[in-house]
């Protein structure tokens, strides 16, 4: 007897002006190598085998949605724009129950399919009621941190912006790809505050709440900090394009 395939949803954060793109085209839209920022990054979903994917968009949604359409897309609009945590709760109606559910930037389109093939893999086969995909580098800079206990389970992560000395010497950093467990998402999106520097609704606050209740939130690691580079601006987006032509893309 073959063992059913889980439920996984995707939710592609794709709302942002992208200012420092000097242009008033969606960030999202810009393109490398013939094709836009969220259509790489919707490709490698797919790759995946995720048929189910939830597009937030805000600046000029109607454009995004008609450059970017497809099957298995649905798209939300995130109005205002109240951070990380209030863009995936307005994509909750639209997750399936039972199921998983992966998170990830529009803006992150050198990320590989086998990476986040083994985020999602690691986050069915372990239990873990989420799973944060992380790097290690000498200095994280503006990269939220990631504090483990002991036995290296995550605890928490820290926006630098909020870290203390210690916590901002900590190497390890948030790529800010999760998958989650869905049900504890929609818990975890329900306790979120706006207590925090910038006053928005962080997703990585959902960590804390989880670790709060007694469940387990693991790290799965890329050696590769290039892959998980979030593209905003155009030098950023020149340097992706040389990465994808050493890759042979």
């Amino acid at each position: 007897m073959t063992e059913s395939k889980p439920i996984v949803d995707a939710v592609v954060l794709a709302a942002g002006k992208g200012t420092r793109m000097k242009s008033d085209l969606p960030k999202v839209l810009h393109e490398i190598a013939g094709k836009s920022l969220l259509g790489h990054v919707l490709d490698t979903v797919v790759e995946v085998g995720i048929d189910h994917t939830v597009v937030v968009v805000g600046h000029k949604a109607d454009l995004v949605r008609e450059t970017c359409a497809g099957p298995g897309l649905d798209f939300v609009l995130q109005e205002p724009q109240l951070g990380t945590g209030h863009a995936v709760q307005v994509a909750v109606p639209s997750l399936r129950e039972g199921g998983f559910t992966v998170v990830l930037a529009g803006d992150v389109p050198l990320l590989r399919a086998d990476t986040l093939q083994r985020l999602v893999d690691g986050t069915v086969s372990s239990g873990a009621a989420a799973v944060v995909l992380t790097c290690v580098v000498p200095d994280a800079g503006a990269y939220g941190r990631i504090v483990k206990d002991g036995a290296g389970q995550v605890q928490k992560i820290v926006e630098a912006r909020d870290a203390s000395p210690a916590e901002l010497a900590i190497g390890e950093y948030n790529t800010g790809v999760f998958c989650f467990q869905t049900e504890h998402l929609l818990s975890a999106l329900d306790s979120l505050t706006t207590d925090n520097q910038q006053g928005e609704y962080y997703l990585t606050d959902t960590v804390a709440h989880l670790v709060n209740r007694g469940l387990p939130v693991a790290a799965v690691t890329t050696a590769d900090p290039e892959e998980v580079v979030g593209i905003n601006t155009v030098d950023e987006l020149a340097a992706a394009e040389a990465i994808l032509a050493r890759r042979g893309a």
